[in-house]
């Protein structure tokens, strides 16, 4: 890749032409699009969180902490009983009695949420 100042040295029109087509196609690889979370949007607890008990587990996002790196995670039925089963019973990190339907897991990492549904305003 050329620097600054060889590019402002570059002659030929063609030279110019290409460069800044590269450096717009670098520009846009480096815009990662991440998906926008935002409360009441679908999604899945990936497979990177810790403890593995809620892995895969699905739900509707909360609302963010200050910061939105953390969100509340509200679980669906479903996954509301895979949580209550796949603890360990001796040592339940979840304590989810039998009439609750839809468990509230809070301080979900950003990055541990996949979204499932497409943003409202698309």
């Amino acid at each position: 890749m050329l620097t600054t100042t060889e590019v402002r040295d570059l002659t030929d029109v063609d030279s110019v032409l290409v460069q800044a087509a590269a450096t717009g196609r670098l520009l846009q690889l480096d815009a990662v699009q991440k998906p926008v979370i935002t409360p009441g949007r679908n999604g899945r607890i990936n497979a990177t969180i810790r403890p593995a008990c809620l892995r895969r587990l699905t739900g509707t996002v909360q609302q963010p902490n200050r910061t939105g790196t953390r969100f509340d995670f509200l679980l669906d039925e479903d996954a509301t009983n895979q949580l209550r089963h796949r603890q360990d019973p001796d040592n339940a990190r979840f304590n989810i009695p039998d009439g609750v339907k839809r468990y509230r897991l809070s301080k979900v990492p950003a990055a541990c949420i996949e979204l499932a549904d497409a943003p409202a305003d698309s």
